[in-house]
C-alpha cells in the first residue's frame, strides 16, 4: 500500500455492473482534476480470445474447471507485481484488450487479442482497476494487499446473472444459451475465486432488485435503478472517516441495516457513490508523499 501513488480497484464478477462503479470515479476524477492510471482487468487475462476458446474446449473434453474467472487463465502475479512497483514509484506497464471491432479497428488488430504492453504515463496521481480480480488473495498471489482502497460490486447473483445475460446477448451478440453454459461453467471459479474477494474489500455495493427476478435464464429485462436497493458495507468505517449521519441526512429515504452498512435507494447509489468516495479520494491526494523532485 501507498500514500505517494495509491492504488483503488474495484472489483466484482462479470455482469455485477463494476463500469457503472467505474464511471462514478471518473466523474469525480474529473471534478478533482485528477489524472488517473486506467487499468482494465481483462488485459490480465493470459489468453487472447481464440486461444481462450481452445484451451475452454480442451478443459470441457477432460472435465477440468478452467475459465476467466480462474487462477489459471489470468496474469494475477502480473497484476500483484504491477499494483506493487506503481506504488512504490508510480511505474509500470499495462495493456489493453480489444473487445469489439470499433476498438480493435482503431488499433488495427483483431477483436479479442491485446495490444502490446507499454509503459504507464509518468505524471499520473493514482492508479484505478476496474476488473475481475482486484482482491484476490490466494496461495500463490496476493493482489489485494497492495490496494488502499478496494471496492466490492456484489449484486445479489440473479441479478448478476440478468445483467449478464442481457449485456452478453444484445451489446455482445452471444446467445442466450451459450451464456447459460458460461454462467455454470465458471461457478467453481466463481465460488472459489471471485466470491472470497469480498471478505477483503474496504466497501462492499449490493444492488437488490425489488422485483421478481426468480427466474434470471427468462428475464425480458434489466431491473431499473428505482426498482431496487443499494447495499453499501464498510469493513472498517473509521479507516476512512464514514460519517453516518451525514449520510443519512444527505441521502433522502436511506437507513442503516446494521452499524457498518447503509442502505440506499437504488436510483441514488450514484449520489452515494459521490459523497461516500470524494472525500476518501481528496484525503488520499492530500496526504500524498512527494516524489524526490519534489512532484
Amino acid at each position: 500500500m501507498s500514500q505517494r501513488h495509491p492504488v483503488i480497484a474495484v472489483t466484482g464478477s462479470s455482469g455485477a455492473g463494476t463500469s457503472t462503479i467505474k464511471d462514478a470515479f471518473e466523474h469525480i476524477f474529473r471534478l478533482e482534476n485528477i489524472n488517473p492510471c486506467m487499468v482494465e482487468g481483462d488485459s490480465f487475462h493470459r489468453y487472447d480470445r481464440d486461444e481462450m476458446e481452445r484451451r475452454t474446449e480442451e478443459a470441457m473434453r477432460e472435465g477440468t474447471h478452467f475459465s476467466h474467472f480462474g487462477l489459471q487463465a489470468n496474469l494475477l502475479e502480473e497484476l500483484a507485481a504491477l499494483f506493487e512497483e506503481y506504488g512504490k514509484d508510480g511505474s509500470g506497464q499495462r495493456r489493453f484488450y480489444l473487445h469489439d471491432r470499433k476498438i480493435a479497428k482503431r488499433h488495427g488488430q483483431p477483436v479479442g487479442t491485446f495490444t502490446p504492453w507499454e509503459n504507464i504515463p509518468p505524471g499520473t496521481a493514482l492508479l484505478f482497476y476496474e476488473g475481475l480480480h482486484g482482491g484476490v488473495v490466494h496461495d500463490t498471489v496476493d493482489v489485494a494487499r497492495h490496494v488502499d482502497l478496494l471496492i466490492g460490486v456484489v449484486p445479489i447473483v440473479n441479478l448478476e446473472w440478468i445483467q449478464k445475460i442481457h449485456r452478453d446477448t444484445y451489446a455482445r451478440g452471444y446467445r442466450p444459451k451459450d451464456v447459460t453454459q458460461t454462467i455454470l461453467r465458471r461457478m467453481h471459479d466463481y465460488v472459489h475465486i471471485i466470491t472470497p474477494q469480498f471478505s477483503n474489500t474496504d466497501i462492499n455495493i449490493q444492488r437488490v432488485p425489488t422485483v421478481d427476478t426468480s427466474n434470471p435464464f427468462i428475464a425480458r429485462d434489466i431491473p431499473t435503478s428505482d426498482e431496487s436497493f443499494a447495499v453499501i458495507r464498510f469493513q472498517d468505517p473509521e479507516k476512512f472517516s464514514i460519517d453516518f449521519p451525514y449520510l443519512l441526512s444527505m441521502i433522502h429515504d436511506s437507513f442503516m441495516s446494521r452499524r457498518n452498512t447503509i442502505v440506499v435507494p437504488g436510483g441514488k447509489m450514484m449520489l452515494a457513490m459521490e459523497i461516500i468516495l470524494k472525500p476518501i479520494i481528496r484525503r488520499m491526494m492530500e496526504q500524498r508523499l512527494p516524489n524526490a523532485d519534489g512532484s
